[in-house]
């Protein structure tokens, strides 16, 4: 839809073409898809296509955030107008790439007088320059407009973080240790497990954009050691909210709420990654003394924080008939103790087994992911979340909770971005090369405003899904995939130019720029592989309308 005239006094009448033409860009090209998907039935016949369509898609819908942000705060809107040049013309190009497949022509996707004319001034070398000036005057630290209370606990979170959590980042990285229980007790006393989980619970239930600010702010001071620490608790939070019983919820959410447990999820298998659908982890129903229960064999991958944690929401198969798929997954919690290192094995007095080895990663260190072997590891029936409602409807309690943790994903990823913004213009304000600072360089400020500029769309992309998901979680979900399906990608892009103005310095671990930029990497992986997620999640709801 059209942006609305009235907008303009606001923001830069340039970013608005920009922003109509590519919306009719990607409307035309959904439009087409969905007929050659028959509305994503085809979906696996079509994956090139699909994945230019959903990312298009997504760039317009970060476009059309951020355009909407800069009316409630002027200062974006030089951000605005640059990010409206990046992303329109990388959406019309990844289009273009597809366009015989969908049946469009050239003046299919061709601009306006209007959006050539828009496009040619935002993407001028003299926006993007005076963009990077504002970065460097700020230190890398733009304004964003918030309410009085989220400005708060923003703050609240920022110093948090500078006190407690950056000045331990580069230790816990290089020693590959573990987050200490006195971080997790101080996070705990504010509340910061307990963002999702009602008031008469123990949370303070404050809201998905309250939980982004604070999961952003203790990922600029550490990935691992920080903002990930919230990650477990708000999906399994989530899935109890969503499907546990009454009992259930008041028995783990007020001790997750309060810290005195710590969550791991244990979904990934070994040969099992995105295909969720193919678990072969299985619980098997039986009796222990007396006691009705699960005994659960088989091994799990990429469950971080298993050894620490004291609860793994587990997801197995209940159902032996495996062409069951998804239907046949159930959600269990299972309660054991804490280790710390890297490796550890413990067991049920009647032989039951769960061990577990940390695989070495080269960031995201803090947390450890383990690799896991159960073997007859028994499980009462009460801790089949939702109980005999819940069996068979653990996948779909499970990607409850991973709508959140994708959320959360992107507040992640913009807070690993803003962290490396911010070393950067520290950097080449410092640092000179040919008699003069490095931040005088045109590219410099050129590369710094660019940078700027794509974090403004994907935190802009960001906290409009968690404005929609606190409005409805449900058609929320997919939105909540775009956010993260973008904001990882740019804390990719973002840190890696970082740390090549750096220079030489960028490459060693005495400095930051290079932990953000290994701890990136893994952003567009987990809590769903990029290419599934554009696939399977974005794609198929945009196609399906769903």
């Amino acid at each position: 839809m059209p942006y609305t005239s009235g907008m303009a006094a606001m923001v830069s009448p340039w970013a608005l073409a920009i922003c109509n033409d590519s919306a009719r860009f990607v409307e035309r090209a959904l439009a087409r898809a969905v007929v050659l998907t028959e509305r994503g039935e085809l979906i696996d016949d079509h994956q090139v296509v699909v994945d230019r369509v959903a990312y298009a898609a997504t760039e317009q819908r970060a476009l059309r955030a951020l355009v909407d942000a800069a009316q409630v705060e002027p200062a974006l809107s030089g951000r605005a107008a640059v990010a409206a040049a990046l992303l329109g013309a990388s959406l019309r190009e990844r289009l273009r790439t597809v366009a015989p497949e969908l049946g469009l022509s050239e003046p299919d996707l061709a601009w306006t007088a209007d959006g050539a004319a828009a496009l040619a001034s935002c993407g001028a070398i003299d926006p993007v320059v005076q963009l990077g000036d504002e970065v460097i005057a700020a230190g890398g630290r733009l304004s964003w407009p918030l309410e009085e209370t989220l400005a708060e606990v923003r703050q609240a979170a920022r110093g948090f973080a500078e006190r407690e959590v950056s000045p331990m980042a580069d230790k816990l990285h290089r020693e590959d240790g573990l987050v200490s229980d006195r971080l997790i007790s101080e996070m705990a006393k504010l509340g910061f497990f307990g963002l999702s989980v009602p008031e008469s619970l123990g949370g303070s239930a404050m809201g998905n954009l309250a939980m982004i600010l604070i999961t952003e702010e203790l990922s600029r001071g550490s990935l691992a050691g920080g903002g990930s620490l919230i990650t477990r608790p708000e999906i399994l939070a989530k899935a109890l909210l969503a499907g546990g019983t009454e009992a259930q919820q008041r028995r783990w959410l007020p001790s997750i709420a309060a810290g005195e447990r710590m969550v791991a999820i244990s979904v990934t298998e070994p040969n099992v990654g995105s295909d969720v659908a193919s678990l072969t982890c299985r619980a098997q129903a039986g009796e222990l003394d007396g006691q009705a229960g699960y005994y659960i064999t088989g091994n799990k991958a990429w469950c971080t924080f298993a050894g620490r944690a004291d609860l793994i929401a587990l997801l197995a198969r209940t159902d032996s008939d495996s062409s069951r798929g998804a239907k046949g997954l159930s959600l269990f919690v299972v309660e054991k103790p804490r280790f710390a290192g890297h490796e550890f094995e413990t067991a049920q007095p009647h032989g039951g087994s769960l061990s577990g080895k940390a695989d070495h990663t080269p960031g995201y260190r803090g947390m450890h992911s383990f690799t896991l072997a159960f073997d007859r590891w028994f499980v009462p029936a009460e801790n089949l979340v939702g109980e005999a409602k819940g069996l068979g409807r653990g996948f779909y309690l499970q990607m409850a909770g991973f709508a959140a943790g994708r959320l959360q994903t992107g507040g992640r990823a913009c807070g690993v971005a803003q962290a490396a913004l911010e070393k950067t213009a520290e950097y080449v304000t410092a640092r000179s090369q040919f008699g003069k600072p490095i931040g005088s360089f045109q590219l410099t400020r050129h590369h710094l405003g660019t940078m700027a500029a794509k974090l403004s769309a994907a935190r802009a992309l960001t906290y409009a899904a968690a404005i929609a998901m606190d409005a409805d979680e449900r058609t929320a979900a997919p939105l909540a995939a775009q956010a993260k399906l973008l904001a990882c990608d740019v804390a990719v892009e973002v840190t890696q130019l970082g740390q090549l103005l750096h220079g030489g310095w960028g490459y060693a671990e005495e400095f930051a720029i290079s932990r953000y930029v290994v701890d990136a990497q893994v952003l567009p992986i987990f809590e769903g592989v990029k290419p599934v997620l554009s696939l399977k999640v974005v794609g198929r709801a945009l196609l399906s309308g769903t």
